[in-house]
């Protein structure tokens, strides 16, 4: 009988505070945009794509598909509908997508790299990656974040941190970056990494910010990446922007960078904050200018492709 009450309690005690936390999170985001639900421009056919040269699409958020040189890559994996606490099966407390992902976990394999920039239920969504991780697949993830996988039976899971770099079996290398972020997934995970990537193979580098604030690119510079992904949301209000760049911040942040190329990533997918679902791309064309056109895949499902050794 003891056991029984001492049971009781603390589901008691969960649900009060899975409620809580409802109640809160519905509360500090009531004034924020609520977009109809809409789906994606494009749709890409990664099964057309050829096995020289870089293409790449944007699924929405921070999800890129990436075949380079006839490998394929996939960044921060969210395709699902909900992203959250998952309290129960079918029940997920957090944002719905209002833009549906461009491509199905099964359309995106096989996939050979997954790159996980950090922890963050809107970066690592578990679900999907138990549909897009392979036997075959590889995992490069932050420092600490390896557990997350373990349902997911990858064929090898890496963890590195800023300024460490890793070359894998198949010949890319891929080197960790340093971020003005966080990487907790719950309060009390707070050993748990957060970075940025750089990943090459053959004539290609491509830099993948995952999630950032006003960060210094100098070192990425190095690096001299043609295509450079870089996070344009999620900046309202103001204290927001102590983890995530204004749009004119990533423009400079791009800039710094060298690359030819800029994906606007982490936008229009999720409503994260307060600014309108379209302000960010739109504050981005205009602070890049007379450079517009070097802002490619604007839209979810868009193709970018780049020839081998073109610069």
């Amino acid at each position: 009988m003891v056991t029984i009450v001492i049971v009781a309690v603390i589901i008691a005690l969960i649900l009060l505070a899975v409620f809580t936390f409802y109640f809160l999170y519905r509360r500090f985001t009531r004034t924020w945009p609520k977009p109809p639900f809409r789906m994606p421009a494009r749709t890409p056919n990664p099964a057309n794509w050829p096995n020289e040269g870089l293409y790449l699409t944007w699924l929405g958020h921070s999800t890129v598909l990436m075949h380079m040189d006839g490998v394929r890559i996939l960044t921060d994996p969210v395709l699902e509908r909900k992203v959250g606490l998952r309290v129960l099966p079918g029940l997920v407390i957090g944002p719905k997508r209002h833009v549906a992902p461009a491509l199905s976990a099964e359309r995106c394999g096989p996939v050979d790299l997954v790159l996980l920039s950090h922890a963050h239920l809107d970066h690592a969504d578990i679900p999907t990656l138990r549909k897009v991780v392979k036997p075959s697949t590889i995992v490069v993830t932050a420092k600490f974040t390896k557990h997350l996988l373990a349902s997911c039976r990858p064929r090898e899971v890496h963890e590195i941190e800023p300024g460490e770099r890793i070359t894998l079996a198949n010949g890319i290398v891929v080197t960790a970056y340093p971020v003005r972020h966080w990487g907790s997934r719950f309060p009390w995970n707070r050993r748990m990494g957060y970075q940025s990537y750089v990943v090459r193979y053959r004539d290609h580098a491509v830099y993948f910010a995952g999630d950032t604030a006003m960060t210094d690119m100098s070192d990425v510079a190095k690096e001299r990446p043609q295509v450079a992904m870089m996070p344009i949301g999620a900046y309202s209000p103001e204290t927001f922007q102590g983890a995530h760049c204004t749009p004119e911040q990533a423009w400079d942040m791009f800039v710094a960078t060298g690359a030819a190329y800029f994906v606007p990533i982490h936008h229009d997918t999720f409503v994260l904050s307060a600014e309108p679902v379209d302000e960010p791309l739109r504050r981005l064309l205009v602070a890049a200018g007379d450079a517009k056109s070097r802002v490619v895949a604007r839209e979810h499902g868009e193709t970018f492709c780049m020839e081998s050794g073109e610069v």
